[in-house]
């Protein structure tokens, strides 16, 4: 029987063998210099160009833009939220007529451009004129701000009724036997078990919505509403400056930015319990 009398010394890792430069890495090596010279340029324009008086006279109008644009998209948001869930409860129900009719309602949102719902709401309900004001409902249709607001609200709640659909056919079917197999009531199984589920699986869809509406609020300033479109608009017919719908830009870049780890912070914190 043979034994060491003394340790092996320890050795150094092994030299990493070389990648070969194959073709894909060098248009790689090259798409991403070209893209950081033209960050470059970018940067290097915005400081060259910077002009003080400009800065102070239509910045305070960029700040109420970006005000309205974020209150535009939140109060869609909660009331797009708001309005899913029956036309979702309606997409997963068994009765064929409510069935359908949330399908025609989603697949007409969803299938066609948030601009033309803007239209149709903005210039094809003044048609109906004499109608909404016996309603009492012309003073909000009347209003730009208000009738941007009701087409994101009506777009967006169809997405946001196809992303919780989705999410909650989703969660495991055994999930709903375990609570019938307890004697919990399908109302209170589907609030208080199947509901909560759905959501963590919604979490990411929901974010990347939020952030195309971010995008998309941008049409509402066709209709004359002055959000940070808008008032990037106005800032340019006054100084036909390029410049302006690049602070557009970053401005649109910083907010999507921002929520995008706000998001991913709440996924975390969220989905906490299933990491170890």
């Amino acid at each position: 029987m043979s034994y060491a009398e003394t340790l092996i010394p320890p050795q150094p890792a092994p030299h990493e063998a070389a990648k070969p430069m194959t073709a894909a890495r060098l248009a790689g090596y090259i798409f991403v210099g070209f893209w950081a010279l033209l960050a470059a340029l970018l940067i290097f324009t915005v400081i060259n160009g910077w002009d003080i008086e400009k800065f102070t006279r239509y910045g305070p109008r960029y700040l109420h833009g970006l005000w309205v644009t974020l209150s535009l998209v939140a109060i869609s948001v909660v009331c797009g939220a708001i309005l899913s869930l029956p036309l979702a409860m309606a997409r997963l129900s068994k009765n064929r007529l409510l069935n359908w009719l949330s399908y025609g309602y989603i697949y007409f949102f969803r299938g066609t451009p948030l601009l033309a719902q803007l239209f149709l709401v903005y210039y094809g309900l003044g048609v109906f004129r004499l109608q909404l004001e016996a309603f009492g409902l012309w003073w909000f249709f009347r209003d730009a701000w208000y009738c941007g607001l009701f087409a994101m609200t009506i777009n967006t709640a169809a997405y946001q009724a196809e992303i919780l659909r989705g999410a909650i056919e989703s969660v495991p079917h055994g999930q709903r036997e375990a609570a019938a197999a307890l004697g919990i009531h399908k109302t209170i199984a589907f609030r208080k078990i199947i509901l909560p589920q759905a959501f963590i699986v919604a979490l990411r869809p929901y974010g990347n919505e939020i952030i195309l509406l971010i995008k998309g609020s941008a049409v509402v300033a066709i209709i004359t509403v002055l959000d940070l479109m808008g008032e990037t608009r106005y800032a340019f017919s006054r100084t036909f400056d390029y410049q302006t719908y690049l602070w557009a830009a970053i401005f649109y870049l910083t907010i999507v930015e921002a929520l995008r780890h706000l998001w991913a912070w709440i996924e975390r914190r969220l989905t906490r319990h299933l990491k170890r």
